[in-house]
């Protein structure tokens, strides 16, 4: 029992001398902010913080969002709307004085406990305090700070003018601030008509605007907004049946498409890749003074918004990209859409395939731009895919698979470099995949999550740059309030692809261009690459892509619908590609150069006999007509290993003929790569009557017996080889005798080929 009281009584004196020391900390804390910290009811107007973003010439964006800014006044809104934020946030916010002492009590012994500053305890006071005038950070004194000024504020303010302003700072997730903007953004009303379930959803969302969004989180939405609703009904403020009725309801979100909240603007994304950079929040940054530098080119800006502005595009949502390939800068971003669309993850359809099939398969020597592969129905591990247009195609070349997105052919491929190692790849353009991504369907771009658009186009870039990837970044520069440089873009390079295997990758993207689903581009006048992708499901297209790049930059376009809803018969070789095609008219005042072929790629002849009747790629022999040869591009690593037989050998002509008319008719089939020699026997002497070549088809000689009683003739054949001139002749054909009657009359030679 003694034993147990000196533990007791030490754990007593331990806690008492660590709380001592903490209230003395809190003490000293709040005697020095006193003199230093004022409060300011200024800043309790700014429901959107703005923060000074530049382009690339160090002149101000003004795209930052300019409609986060309705006000509400308190007496505008229902009482029920009140109540579910006086609930959920603080019970007693009309009769403490800024701060809750036992809330305080209970969190710091907490803190204590732990170690850590986990338990925050804050009044509707303190937290529109927090927004207003601090950082995030987790300190001892940023706390201290909250409480002294939370303090100072209720000293110069009324309840009601507190409670206003909170409501109209606070944020709601998806770049709005304040009650009134999240009421129009989240349900196309204002916020004097939002109802009990309405106002519960939203007095719950601003305690985790992304944890409890009622857009992409609406299972954690429900629960927390119930949780509301339990507490009203828990501080009387509705009746049983009330709670019961409306915890029975559903969350119905009308999201108001034309409301413009700003996500998806240049300045924006700057702002929310400084934020990762940075690893501070928005109120952070600008409470901080930071001045964020972009890549932005103010022209290129513009032409790409308006490229996407022109279309009147309605009931969808798009947006476009545009990085410049030599440095990875974003030069240009828009969106145009109730959501963010960056961060939104969407299947990327076939504008995966030269990023996880054929560029990998180019790498690892399995295929070229000529391959043959059979497009025809398989059932693959139990995945039978279908082309886009439920057709086959028989044997076709991967170039031409490429440029016409066909699907077979991707999975094919796909089987042969094998998944896991066509994920590695992808995975090094930073495409992430979820554990279940391991099937073949990823051939097509079936993902379980799928990707963003900017990382889509900015692994498009690494095919202009040699197979050299490098992280696309908004920002260059962050500099401080003193203008001193704290952060400079130099994202590493790393080479994905060789130069040969990523050179030959494109080429197929040319093709596209060329002749397949991207052919609007071709009226261009300078080099382009291009890849279109198609989502699509039973009752329609959900994602429609192009990807697109000249020499200098890289483009990416994406038209769907981020609420998951169809968008027709909407393709990628339809409006994103227009959309591409009106920016690259609008971007270059000179002609971009063409792309350089590296010296590890090699052009050679190939049999187009073997390749359209046997589907084999073989390299041409030195006989072989230059008719019958194609000529192909292959990495210097993985040229074809058989030549092909073909003309190596000449076998005779099989000649025959008849006697009609005292004529002599002389027939047999011509090849036009040959040369025939007819030759007439005469006095046992071989003499040389005609030559023929280039002819092709059956071919009839005809002559007569002249003086003679008898006639007799065969052929020889003769093919050249064109790389020395040497002819490779034939053994004569079978010799052919005619002998006259004797009541023939005698003519003279009339020698003629007929064909």
């Amino acid at each position: 029992m003694k034993k147990i009281v000196k533990v007791l009584t030490i754990v007593f004196i331990s806690l008492s001398a660590i709380m001592f020391m903490f209230f003395a900390i809190v003490f000293s804390y709040f005697f020095s902010i006193s003199k230093t910290e004022k409060f300011d009811k200024n800043k309790l107007a700014t429901s959107n913080f703005q923060i000074e973003v530049y382009d690339q010439n160090n002149k101000i964006i003004d795209d930052i969002n300019k409609y986060n800014n309705q006000h509400i006044s308190l007496s505008s809104l229902n009482e029920q709307t009140k109540n579910a934020f006086i609930s959920i946030e603080d019970k007693n916010f009309y009769s403490h004085n800024g701060i809750n002492i036992k809330r305080i009590g209970k969190a710091t012994i907490k803190n204590i406990l732990s170690g850590k500053l986990k338990e925050g305890a804050s009044t509707i006071s303190q937290q529109l305090i927090k927004n207003t005038h601090l950082s995030n950070e987790k300190t001892l004194k940023r706390k201290v700070k909250e409480i002294y000024l939370a303090i100072q504020m209720e000293k110069e303010m009324s309840k009601d003018e507190i409670f206003e302003s909170y409501l109209n700072v606070i944020y709601y997730g998806n770049n709005i601030y304040g009650i009134e903007n999240a009421s129009r953004f989240y349900f196309s009303k204002p916020a004097s008509d939002l109802n009990l379930e309405e106002s519960a959803t939203l007095a719950g969302l601003i305690r985790s605007p992304n944890n409890y969004c009622p857009i992409t989180k609406k299972e954690s939405c429900l629960k927390r907004r119930n949780l509301v609703l339990r507490e009203m009904f828990k501080d009387g403020y509705i009746t049983e049946k009330e709670f019961q009725k409306a915890v029975e309801s559903k969350i119905e979100i009308r999201v108001d498409e034309n409301f413009d909240n700003g996500q998806n603007t240049y300045s924006q994304a700057s702002i929310d890749e400084a934020c990762k950079i940075l690893s501070l929040p928005t109120k952070q940054i600008a409470l901080g003074g930071y001045k964020i530098y972009t890549y932005q080119n103010s022209e290129k800006q513009n032409a790409l918004k308006n490229s996407i502005l022109n279309e009147n595009i309605k009931n969808k949502d798009v947006a476009a990209i545009l990085i410049n390939n030599e440095n990875s800068g974003v030069e240009a971003y828009y969106g145009k859409s109730a959501y963010n669309i960056l961060n939104a993850k969407r299947q990327p359809g076939s504008t995966i395939k030269p990023i996880l099939v054929y560029g990998p398969a180019m790498n690892e020597n399995i295929i070229s731009p000529s391959t043959m592969i059979l497009d025809d129905e398989i059932d693959i591990a139990g995945y039978k895919p279908k082309n886009f247009n439920k057709k086959y195609c028989g044997y076709i070349s991967v170039r031409d698979a490429v440029a016409k997105s066909v699907n077979i052919p991707a999975v094919k491929t796909l089987s042969y470099i094998g998944i896991d190692k066509a994920k590695q790849y992808a995975e090094r353009y930073n495409i992430e995949f979820d554990k279940n991504d391991n099937g073949y369907a990823l051939a097509l771009g079936g993902m379980t999550y799928g990707t963003n658009l900017k990382k889509l186009t900015n692994a498009y870039v690494s095919f202009a740059n040699n197979g050299i990837y490098k992280e696309a970044k908004f920002v260059r520069e962050i500099r401080d309030i003193n203008n001193r440089v704290i952060f400079e873009n130099s994202s590493p390079s790393e080479q994905i692809l060789r130069e040969d295997s990523n050179y030959l990758t494109l080429s197929t993207l040319f093709e596209s261009v060329k002749s397949g689903t991207a052919k609007t581009l071709s009226s261009l006048p300078y080099q382009i690459a291009s890849k279109t992708g198609t989502v699509g499901k039973e009752d329609g297209n959900t994602d429609a892509y192009n990807i697109s790049l000249s020499s200098e930059d890289t483009v990416g376009v994406w038209i769907g619908s981020l609420k998951g809803e169809s968008i027709g018969e909407e393709t990628g070789g339809k409006t994103p590609t227009k959309i591409v095609k009106n920016i690259f008219e609008k971007i270059y005042k000179s002609t971009p150069k063409d792309f350089v072929i590296p010296n590890s790629i090699t052009e050679i002849d190939i049999d187009a006999l073997e390749l359209q009747n046997n589907n084999i790629v073989v390299k041409a022999n030195d006989f072989i007509p230059e008719r019958y040869k194609v000529k192909e591009i292959f990495s210097k690593f993985n040229l074809p290993k058989d030549s092909s037989t073909n003309f190596l050998a000449v076998s005779p002509a099989n000649l025959s003929g008849k006697v009609e008319n005292n004529n002599i008719k002389l027939e047999f089939d011509a090849q036009n790569y040959l040369t025939y020699d007819l030759y007439k026997v005469e006095n046992n002497k071989d003499v040389l009557l005609k030559s023929l070549a280039g002819v092709n088809g059956k071919l009839t000689y005809v002559t007569n017996f002249g003086k003679e009683n008898k006639a007799s003739f065969y052929l020889k054949t003769k093919i050249k080889n064109h790389a020395t001139g040497h002819e490779i002749e034939s053994e004569p054909s079978k010799i052919i005798q005619f002998i006259k009657s004797k009541n023939s009359e005698v003519k003279a030679s009339t020698d003629k080929w007929y064909i």
